[in-house]
């Protein structure tokens, strides 16, 4: 079983940043991709950003040259630097760990709300 906590949402005014971290603990040895989802009211949640335990990385068009994934593998910990926030970034944003680039795994954390705004 996996285990995951973010921390660092919040309220921010458009072109604000935030960083967001997720920290995992558990069975990790199987897993090798974490990312960021975002959901919104009666939407499914969508695939914000991810990265491998190599270090590759597969980004929303949305966000590409704003938002920033990386990892600690030492601490098991992922971390989303999100530059130049605009209102449609606002969401539930959900960890995820599992194994591939492009789609979520099992296990998921309990999200943090993000609201950009002024």
């Amino acid at each position: 079983q996996v285990h995951l906590v973010e921390s660092g949402g919040g309220l921010v005014q458009p072109g604000g940043s935030l960083r967001l971290s997720c920290a995992a603990s558990g069975s990790m040895l199987s897993i090798n991709a974490m990312g960021w989802y975002r959901q919104v009211p009666g939407n499914e949640r969508e695939l914000v950003a991810a990265i491998t335990n190599g270090g590759s990385t597969n980004y929303a068009d949305s966000v590409k040259g704003r938002f920033t994934i990386s990892r600690d593998n030492a601490k098991m910990t992922v971390y989303l630097q999100m530059n130049s926030l605009q209102p449609e970034d606002t969401g539930v944003y959900y960890c995820n760990a599992g194994w591939y680039l492009m789609r979520p795994g099992p296990y998921w954390g309990q999200g943090t709300q993000i609201t950009v705004s002024s």
